[in-house]
């Protein structure tokens, strides 16, 4: 299934109609991607920014169409795993809208609570993997530090340079940063608005793998695919159990784990996994 912007016909002679929708979802997705023979990938969306004449900038609504795509990926059956990319080759996305913020105030940022779709966007329990091609700054950086998996093209480059436009990082940037990366790091990316190369991104620990630019999508693909074919309640499981590894304590985050652990031993999927262990065949997960 696909979902995409519907065409719009204007009369002759009117002006074209302004886009509406900026995020497209294709589940199951195909790898390679970028080019035939294509492979069906069961249990794969792939989740693509579709805003490439602002390179993908982080508008007010395409991330509530973001939130709502992930969301609905989320709630159904059908998705296990996600890949988040951008259009074209030379932004996974830029940053905010810096059209939209400019005129905001505290009071309009406050009640507007158009900021909460990234507590949304955090609550998603399906791994999800960023393929990131060109830049990932500001607003881009924060979402692809969100995800579970970067995956970095070579000219990918991340940052966060607010501080060159009088603000600071607001959605996530100095909180995911300081933890993949080490205070000393961050606090100099952040305090400069300087960018890093996907190599030295890799160095610092910000990302998974760094592969050709042609490559990034049906990598990250590949990725996805290996944990859409592994048990699906032990994936969220697990993926929660890091998180909470990377946001408390550590007598917190072995307490969650340790539940969580004995809660999977209630699932078929855990009965199956054994089992199969046991009679020397594959598994076949069934999700609950």
């Amino acid at each position: 299934m696909t979902m995409a912007a519907p065409p719009r016909d204007a009369p002759t002679g009117s002006p074209p109609a302004a886009r509406t929708t900026f995020v497209r979802v294709a589940i199951p997705a195909t790898a390679p991607a970028s080019a035939a023979p294509a492979t069906t990938l069961p249990g794969v969306a792939l989740v693509t920014l579709d805003r490439p004449e602002a390179l993908n900038a982080l508008s007010f609504d395409l991330l509530d169409q973001l939130a709502d795509a992930l969301s609905a990926l989320d709630a159904g059956g059908e998705c296990r795993a996600i890949v988040i990319t951008g259009a074209g080759n030379r932004a996974f996305a830029a940053g905010a809208d810096i059209r939209e913020l400019a005129s905001q105030t505290y009071a309009s940022l406050r009640d507007g609570r158009r900021f909460e779709v990234w507590d949304r966007l955090a609550a998603i329990g399906l791994p999800m993997i960023a393929a990131v091609r060109g830049v990932a700054l500001g607003g881009g950086c924060e979402l692809a530090m969100l995800c579970d998996l970067i995956v970095a093209a070579d000219d990918a480059t991340f940052g966060q340079p607010e501080i060159k436009l009088g603000v600071m990082p607001g959605a996530g940037g100095t909180q995911r940063l300081t933890r993949a990366i080490g205070k000393a790091r961050a606090m100099e990316l952040i305090l400069t608005g300087a960018s890093i190369d996907a190599p030295t991104a890799a160095r610092y620990g910000l990302v998974s793998r760094v592969v050709p630019a042609e490559a990034a999508v049906d990598a990250a693909l590949e990725i996805a695919a290996r944990i859409a074919a592994l048990p699906p309640l032990a994936v969220r499981a697990a993926k929660a159990a890091v998180l909470a590894a990377d946001d408390g304590s550590l007598a917190a985050g072995l307490a969650a784990e340790r539940e969580a652990f004995f809660r999977l031993f209630d699932t078929q999927d855990q009965a199956e996994g054994m089992a199969a262990f046991t009679d020397k065949r594959s598994p076949t997960w069934s999700g609950r």
